[in-house]
């Protein structure tokens, strides 16, 4: 057990060279990849989504596909499609970005619903299906997608359905001054275009998923989640609560942040600090809620702070 905290400090520390200031973003981008989760980053451009995931790839000596989605990119753009040689007279499969380990899915509100629906197989079942035929994505496999929150003229809102697939949504926001100087200070020396290192192998990935597996999970700890997944279900601003994904996504992050932490159980505070990182997002308002103007973060805090903490 302490081999391997160590190991997933030195991927934290690796990351954090390049995404100055962001441990805790850092932190829960790894505990939801331990956890066997996707991560949708929804932020203003230029503050570092496709440096996080560029870092996280090549941390990991892990294969980084990217996919820029536009009104016009089709679901092959994503899954890749058979190709006919002359030479054989056959149709051979020509993969898409999405067979790589870890996949940036930039500015996936952009595109059609039918091109959106391309990675639902793939984020959940870790397989695609192209012309009949099943061909499985390489493991460990993450999808970090991003989405302006600023700009709505020309986008696709994210069905309930694909959004239930993210485990975690985060947003990096902007650096403190201190730390904005600092990278300044790394682009003027130069530092800034070092690439990362790898520290690990795709392989370590799994073995610690393995050990994030065996974290206890005791029925205190349970009922107190479920106790949250319910208050969502009842609350008279939700018109859809939290699923029963939405309930095991926050149980396996819990044990992945139990576990970067060096503990071999789960505290009820790591179910209340995750909370509303992995529900917020899946949360549907009621029109009495959107007529006030309320959020889905502001409803989920205020469930939280009524039940109680267990013991």
């Amino acid at each position: 057990m302490a081999e391997d905290y160590e190991r997933a400090l030195q991927l934290q520390r690796n990351i954090n060279r390049v995404l100055i200031g962001k441990e805790d973003t850092v932190r829960d981008v790894v505990a939801c990849f331990l956890a066997d989760g996707h991560i949708l980053l929804e932020d203003v451009p230029g503050v570092g989504k496709t440096t996080l995931a560029l870092a996280l790839s090549r941390s990991l000596n892990c294969s980084f596909g990217r996919i820029q989605f536009t009104p016009d990119t089709l679901p092959s753009d994503v899954t890749g499609g058979s190709v006919y040689r002359m030479q054989t007279g056959e149709f051979v499969y020509q993969p898409g970005p999405v067979m790589n380990h870890v996949i940036l899915a930039d500015e996936i509100n952009r595109t059609s619903p039918k091109t959106q629906a391309g990675l639902l197989e793939a984020m959940e079942e870790r397989q695609v299906s192209v012309d009949g035929t099943v061909y499985p994505l390489p493991e460990p496999f993450l999808v970090i997608a991003t989405q302006n929150p600023i700009e709505y003229v020309g986008t696709y809102p994210l069905p309930e359905a694909q959004l239930d697939r993210f485990m975690m949504k985060l947003s990096i926001g902007y650096p403190a001054e201190e730390e904005e100087l600092r990278m300044a200070r790394r682009f003027l020396s130069g530092e800034a275009s070092k690439q990362v290192e790898a520290v690990l192998e795709p392989e370590d990935i799994l073995e610690m998923r393995r050990a994030v597996s065996g974290i206890t999970v005791s029925d205190k700890v349970l009922s107190y989640a479920e106790t949250i997944i319910g208050a969502t279900r009842k609350e008279e601003g939700l018109a859809l609560g939290a699923s029963p994904r939405a309930f095991l996504h926050l149980i396996a992050a819990s044990r992945a942040l139990a576990y970067l932490d060096g503990r071999d159980y789960v505290r009820p505070d790591d179910i209340k600090e995750l909370a509303v990182k992995v529900l917020s997002h899946r949360l549907v308002l009621s029109s009495e809620a959107r007529i006030r103007r309320e959020s889905s973060v502001e409803i989920l805090k205020r469930l939280i702070g009524k039940i109680r903490v267990p013991v």
